[in-house]
């Protein structure tokens, strides 16, 4: 028997306490977490609401990444490569994007097997950075009709901000000088340009 979204609902609530708020574990418990668990709350959790809203490029919505500017770094006929927004705290975070509306799932066989390659590539890429200790490499789906895969760069000798908790420190850390992310995703790109597509001249710098 599936559980239900109501199902799920209740099932968690029932770990909460009067406020509707989770207790601390797991995650809280690991040496790389950012918090000290005095004084951290959960937000309590809401109910299920159905349908879900549309993502940005359905249902009508407008679509940032067909009609915004983009800080595009590499790019060829299927696929584009730019930094995130203006700002982050990890010496570089990348996002590769599906220039079609395809999410994971409805992603063609040949555009998968694209996905697969420069994947690879740009983890090569980021890792041959001498700064750089490790690129992490996550899909999050709940933004845009566009596929993103996220690749956040961890700096060498940081031990601390390594797994899943670098994306919070991202939000955390002081920005990383424009100049600085500018010149390692060229870098980046130009690796990729090697194998086809094209190294972009875009910048975030002011």
């Amino acid at each position: 028997m599936v559980m239900s979204p109501e199902d799920f609902y209740a099932h968690a609530i029932a770990a909460a306490d009067e406020e509707g708020r989770l207790p601390l574990s797991r995650m809280a418990g690991w040496e790389v977490f950012p918090f000290e668990q005095d004084g951290l709350r959960v937000v309590p959790l809401a109910p299920p609401v159905l349908p879900e809203p549309p993502r940005l490029g359905e249902g009508g919505r407008p679509c940032p990444g067909c009609s915004a500017h983009q800080a595009v770094v590499w790019s060829d006929q299927h696929w584009r490569l730019k930094q995130l927004g203006g700002e982050s705290g990890v010496p570089l975070l990348l996002v590769l994007e599906s220039i079609a509306h395809h999410d994971l799932a409805d992603l063609p066989d040949e555009r998968a097997a694209e996905l697969g390659l420069l994947t690879v590539r740009i983890v090569r890429a980021i890792e041959a950075l001498p700064h750089i200790a490790r690129a992490h490499v996550s899909r999050w789906g709940d933004g845009s009709a566009h596929l993103h895969v996220f690749f956040l760069a961890r700096p060498a000798g940081f031990a601390q901000l390594r797994g899943t908790c670098l994306a919070i420190w991202d939000d955390l850390l002081p920005a990383v000088p424009a100049d600085h992310r500018d010149r390692d995703a060229a870098a980046v790109a130009s690796a990729l340009a090697v194998h086809g597509g094209h190294a972009e001249a875009t910048t975030t710098s002011d």
